[in-house]
């Protein structure tokens, strides 16, 4: 996005800020339905929880996507976006039986990840159609925190324990109507997701009544110009043609499914923090920002990393420094980055902050989150403003006169 744009949003509604580009995320999204385009039934069901902002839901919607949801407050934000039931699916993890019940009760569709539950909502509800999260054992994804299909993960049924699971559904009568997987995010190696796909396969034909086969995401998306990323068109093309002769096999058309969030909507996002302070050190130049990993903790969690470019100054010598935020602790965004010459009081622009950004940030240290603002058509709107003071306390409670402090008589002489 042009950087007199950035500089003219962040002088509107005023830094930290995030702005999405709702073009970058249709574009995004007809990028991988034309991969894929051999597939007669291709559904992507959006990732709710890399950003859930209503306006972002209700784009996904127009676009012709469904929703995977992980709690059951994404599934009532997809219902108050104007989801229908029947286009969310519930992809929890560890979740209570109560919370399975309440989203089945909603009419949303149910993936059940563990033979305990699977058992218990099966005797219960064998009426609700339920599909079925495998664990491939399968080692995929950028960083030990987002590989979830690995055989120490907690995420999914062991491939290994499936006459187990035969063994709930034939007893419980229960009807399977969909497989799942999920091996993990920033995934490079096409053959590996190839070669779990077809473990998905073979457990597919365990069961004669499903609808869909769920390949769960974790496409690697671009941080830098030159980036390497996931190529979604030879992906399309290898797996479309294995997923239409598997349909021919199994002698019914299914439905190929994804849950895209990353790469849907990172790249259209960015975060706009302002420099309040340029400090030399003996080693170090850094330049602090108005924000922190309260805002955007994906550098200090997953070890992330975020293009840094100074849009008050695009044009100026480069120099290197260290970005970091004001929480009071190690809060760094970026070590020894090449950037033009900050000053303070410029707007540093962090590139990818779409997915996993505005979604993780947090009250820490009792700090507002920021604001968040569509550039849609050629203007920008603001679908989220800035937190203010009532935000912070608006749900404490002070229980009349529990701590009311003494009343002190002071004698003025």
């Amino acid at each position: 996005m042009d950087a007199q744009i950035l500089n003219n949003v962040a002088e509107e509604f005023g830094a930290p800020l995030y702005l999405y580009d709702s073009e970058k995320i249709r574009s995004q999204y007809e990028r991988l339905t034309r991969a894929f385009k051999s597939v007669p039934s291709l559904k992507l069901n959006y990732a709710v929880k890399a950003l859930s902002n209503l306006s972002i839901l209700r784009l996904m919607k127009q676009l012709g996507s469904g929703l995977d949801t992980v709690s059951i407050q994404e599934v009532r934000l997809g219902l108050h976006a104007g989801f229908s039931p029947e286009e969310i699916i519930f992809t929890p993890n560890g979740v209570s039986l109560s919370e399975l019940e309440e989203a089945a009760g909603l009419g949303v569709r149910i993936n059940i990840d563990n033979l305990s539950v699977l058992e218990q909502f099966g005797s219960r509800h064998p009426e609700v159609p339920v599909c079925i999260r495998i664990n491939p054992h399968v080692m995929a994804g950028g960083h030990s925190n987002i590989s979830v299909g690995h055989i120490d993960s907690k995420f999914g049924i062991s491939i290994h324990q499936i006459p187990h699971l035969l063994r709930i559904v034939d007893l419980t009568g229960m009807n399977i109507n969909g497989i799942h997987m999920h091996t993990g995010s920033d995934i490079l190696d096409i053959e590996v997701f190839l070669y779990a796909s077809e473990i998905l396969f073979e457990t597919a034909k365990n069961f004669r009544n499903l609808d869909f086969i769920d390949f769960g995401s974790g496409f690697k998306v671009p941080y830098k110009e030159g980036d390497i990323q996931t190529n979604v068109e030879e992906l399309g093309s290898k797996l479309g043609s294995r997923f239409n002769d598997f349909c021919k096999e199994y002698g019914k058309e299914l439905v190929l499914a994804f849950e895209p969030g990353k790469f849907l909507v990172s790249e259209a996002g960015y975060f706009l923090a302002r420099v309040n302070v340029v400090k030399q050190t003996t080693s170090t130049v850094f330049a602090g920002v108005d924000s922190g990993f309260n805002h955007l903790i994906r550098p200090m969690f997953y070890g992330a990393s975020h293009e840094i470019i100074n849009i008050s100054n695009p044009g100026g010598k480069e120099r290197y420094y260290s970005v970091v935020g004001y929480i009071c602790e190690t809060d760094t965004f970026g070590s020894n980055r090449r950037i033009n010459e900050i000053s303070e009081g410029d707007i540093l622009c962090f590139k990818n902050a779409g997915a996993y950004c505005f979604s993780m940030a947090s009250n820490y240290n009792s700090r507002y989150r920021p604001a968040e603002v569509l550039w849609h058509e050629g203007k920008a709107h603001l679908i989220r403003a800035h937190e203010t003071f009532e935000d912070i306390t608006r749900n404490q409670v002070d229980p009349a006169g529990l701590f009311e402090p003494e009343e002190r008589v002071v004698n003025v002489k």
